[in-house]
């Protein structure tokens, strides 16, 4: 069976209308035109016109030329509207011919091509759409790219302090002890710690994760926290702060996801707040309840802050040479878990910071 192209198969539409049309036109014609002249000439002889001797010669001579001005009409009426049948085809099809070919540009690698603008609506429309279908792919690309660059960066540290270590431990240039062996523990605890992060991520950002919501008491769990985190304190400063109505009504969350999400930022505020205070924020309005974490550490500069959420962010890239600002957790995708984390329970997570002054994380999840 033979497959007919687009084009192909809108001018043979087009060829097939205009034939019906011809054929209609010439087959009624025919039939009828002859007719409604003799008809005509009935008319002449009835107001006194004497037709007999030339009315045979009259008809044949309408039929000829009715036929000849039929005949020149399918063949100039049928080349034109072919003609113009086929341009049109032709320049319907063409802006899906050329989507093809970026299509397969696109395929090769090649991700900056665009659609034209198109004098069609619907085409015009679709063009829009592909094109913004091309940046969306455009984007995802260059994640995809600086995800992998960030996660060999990621890797390549511990894994070289590894081999040093395993080499000098092997060709007797080091010599084995407990501190030796502490520190490959710690660099294996922080690749095993990257993996499990990214595995995590992966799955919420796929919403593989499972999130089993209920109604979770806030002020016992971060009383909780602060205590679990004040613990681990060896300098008697940030002090921590607790701000939260003991009726504070419950949150419709996970108990396991939120308190990582907790963990995350607490942790976040503690890295880089080394006077001062951290407080952890409660409260409560007609449909959510907020809770805040907020610091008075070394803040987020303005043209950092958009990019705190993103996967492998490091303040390092555009932080000056004094070594300002700057919020991330060891694997440096903490956040980006913890705002996703939020998202799988309802809610959504903002970031707010001046630079040398503080920062401020807060979430609000659904009220249960």
């Amino acid at each position: 069976m033979i497959k007919l192209g687009l084009q192909a198969r809108f001018f043979l539409s087009h060829v097939i209308v205009m034939l019906v049309g011809l054929s209609t036109l010439v087959t009624v014609g025919r039939l009828y035109s002859p007719r409604l002249f003799v008809l005509h000439l009935a008319q002449l002889e009835g107001r006194g016109f004497n037709l007999g001797l030339v009315r045979y010669q009259l008809v044949s001579g309408f039929e000829s030329a009715w036929s000849q001005g039929a005949f020149w009409s399918v063949v100039v009426g049928g080349s034109a509207a072919g003609g113009l049948s086929y341009l049109v085809s032709r320049r319907i099809v063409q802006p899906l011919l050329q989507m093809e070919t970026i299509t397969q540009k696109f395929a090769a690698g090649n991700l900056q091509e665009r659609m034209a603008a198109n004098e069609i609506p619907e085409l015009d429309r679709l063009a829009v759409s592909f094109n913004r279908m091309a940046a969306a792919l455009g984007d995802v690309e260059q994640r995809r790219r600086q995800l992998v660059g960030d996660l060999t960066h990621e890797l390549r540290t511990p894994l070289t302090v590894v081999e040093g270590y395993l080499e000098g431990l092997a060709d007797g240039t080091i010599e084995p002890s407990t501190d030796i062996y502490q520190r490959l523990a710690r660099e294996t605890a922080r690749l095993r710690r990257l993996v499990n992060d990214l595995q995590e991520l992966s799955k919420a950002e796929a919403g593989y994760l499972p999130i089993y919501t209920q109604a979770v008491a806030i002020p016992p769990l971060l009383a909780a926290l602060i205590q679990q985190f004040s613990e681990q304190l060896l300098e008697p400063e940030p002090i921590f702060y607790l701000e939260c109505a003991a009726n504070l009504p419950p949150a419709l969350a996970d108990p396991e996801r939120l308190q990582q999400v907790l963990v995350n930022l607490v942790g976040n505020a503690l890295q880089h707040t080394r006077r001062g205070s951290i407080t952890l924020r409660a409260w409560s309005t007609d449909q959510q309840l907020w809770i805040a974490v907020i610091d008075t550490g070394e803040g987020i500069s303005p043209e950092d802050l958009p990019h705190v959420f993103e996967r492998f962010w490091r303040a390092s890239r555009s932080r000056d040479r004094d070594g300002t600002s700057g919020y991330t957790t060891g694997t440096g995708i903490g956040l980006a878990i913890s705002q996703r984390l939020v998202e799988l329970q309802g809610g959504r997570i903002v970031a707010e910071s001046q630079l040398h002054q503080g920062s401020t994380f807060r979430f609000w999840l659904p009220l249960a």
